[in-house]
């Protein structure tokens, strides 16, 4: 089975690396899955959840992630995921993202908004 390395990195640290058969990414083009095989690409992330489909040593699974803007880059069945911000769904504390979310629509902060909606996402997405 065909596979594709993929690195999830964010500005201060390595946040995923693993084998992957999908990839599903928000880019400013529209949603983009990867595949093993695809043309090389280069893209901006939005805002959005990422879903990775893994596979390897461990079996397959789905690796969740709340990524706030970056860049995606796929050639020779390597996939980049470079991200001003990203976090793990299991790494997200739910209680303090609806409180953020809270906040962010008592303050009309769309940006805000838009992280936290995010985060929580990630989070529904991964369960």
């Amino acid at each position: 089975m065909a596979e594709l390395h993929v690195e999830l990195v964010a500005a201060d640290r390595k946040v995923w690396s693993g084998k992957a058969s999908l990839v599903i990414a928000r880019t400013t083009s529209g949603d983009i899955g990867v595949m093993p095989g695809h043309q090389p690409l280069l893209g901006v992330l939005e805002t959005g959840s990422i879903t990775i489909r893994t596979t390897g040593e461990s079996g397959e699974g789905t690796v969740v992630a709340a990524v706030h803007g970056g860049f995606i880059s796929f050639s020779d069945d390597k996939l980049s995921l470079l991200a001003e911000i990203a976090e793990l769904s299991d790494e997200i504390d739910v209680q303090r993202a609806e409180r953020a979310l809270e906040r962010a629509k008592s303050d009309a902060d769309a940006a805000a908004e838009r992280r936290a909606d995010v985060r929580l996402r990630a989070v529904a997405g991964a369960h």
